[in-house]
């Protein structure tokens, strides 16, 4: 790369995305009459340099486990498969997984598929014509105000403190929570911008930590208000951190300099810390269980019970679109339910024999 070894571990990893996005692999030419799992195993090589690692590790471990070792069973040739081969394979895995991850298993065979037709290997997508399994509606746990404020107790002074306040409170999805720099803090005009992810993933048996300038969509890029007790927050979370370099010395980390949520040697915690170690805290103090993500929902859940519109909760947390945060909250908005059962009782003067009987004995007084 023509950079020298120490301090450039960054701009390494931008050196090797921008290579990836122009590299042009060395792959046999996929043809028509090839069997669909090699097909398969081609178009990953092929898309791994079209898309971001952690998007390709997803596609690849379906693939890896079970769509190929299925189709390679049947020796299906790519220009031989069926509709009903797709859904037979469909039907078998729902018997062991959710509709859910079938539904993931369909968006990568589609995909391959896609570009089969594409490059005219197949005239017709054979997976557009198959009815893809219902997705069951998710119910998340979350946490009412009074196990918020316990769980604000209890984490107080830990690592976890900052990602369950910030989970809790701003309903931050786990990369955004480790993503967050100090520099998308303004402590002057008291905000913070979502703009900066980090995820991990596994390739091939090889753990990979990703850290991004992108969020998950265009909406999950968004800033929102600092309020004064999280300003407080970190405040003095960044005087720790000066404390902890001071006292640490050369056994500090340099790399995460501008990240907010690191250990007392300066290290970015990993993403999986949280999804780990936030049970065996509630555990610990006695917490009803939830996961770590489920903080997410709680503050949904507490600013739906606070008549916090939909559309506003969906700018807060960051949703693509209304249908989104809608498919996921509605079970939770009882106040709308509420205004709505009140209006259909004014509209039809519909009122109990109890209240039919008050409101005339105050008509007579």
């Amino acid at each position: 790369t023509g950079l020298t070894v120490k301090g450039n571990k960054k701009r390494a990893q931008d050196l090797l995305q921008e290579a990836r996005k122009t590299f042009v692999p060395d792959i046999p030419t996929p043809t028509e009459d090839m069997l669909f799992h090699d097909f398969l195993i081609q178009w990953l090589e092929i898309a791994k340099s079209t898309i971001q690692l952690s998007t390709y590790a997803s596609y690849a471990g379906m693939c890896k486990a079970p769509i190929i070792p299925y189709f390679k069973g049947k020796s299906i040739k790519l220009n031989d498969l069926k509709p009903k081969d797709i859904q037979d394979f469909y039907t078998l895995q729902l018997k062991r997984v959710k509709a859910s991850t079938v539904i993931h298993y369909h968006s990568v065979i589609h995909k391959a598929l896609k570009y089969a037709v594409k490059i005219d290997l197949i005239p017709v997508n054979p997976a557009s014509k198959i009815e893809r399994p219902r997705m069951e509606r998710f119910v998340g746990s979350f946490y009412d105000s009074t196990e918020i404020n316990r769980l604000f107790e209890v984490v107080r002074g830990l690592n976890l403190e900052l990602p369950v306040l910030l989970g809790a409170f701003y309903g931050l999805r786990r990369s955004e929570i480790v993503g967050l720099k100090w520099s998308a803090i303004d402590f002057e005009n008291n905000s913070l911008v979502i703009r900066h992810t980090v995820t991990s993933f596994s390739i091939d048996g090889k753990y990979l930590i990703h850290a991004s300038d992108s969020t998950k969509n265009k909406s999950s890029m968004r800033t929102l208000p600092l309020v004064p007790a999280f300003k407080e927050k970190l405040v003095i979370a960044m005087e720790q951190q000066k404390i902890n370099r001071k006292l640490c010395g050369r056994s500090y980390s340099n790399d995460y300099l501008d990240y907010i949520c690191v250990n007392e040697l300066g290290v970015r915690l990993r993403p999986e810390y949280l999804t780990m170690a936030f049970p065996r805290l509630l555990e610990k103090n006695g917490l009803r269980r939830i996961r770590f993500h489920d903080l997410r929902h709680s503050c949904a859940s507490l600013l739906l019970a606070n008549n916090v519109p939909m559309k506003q909760i969906q700018d807060w947390l960051g949703h693509s679109d209304f249908s989104t945060t809608a498919n996921i909250y509605a079970h939770l908005d009882y106040n709308s339910k509420l205004s709505s059962a009140q209006a259909m009782i004014e509209g039809l003067n519909f009122v109990s024999v109890g209240e039919s009987r008050s409101n005339n004995e105050s008509c007579t007084d």
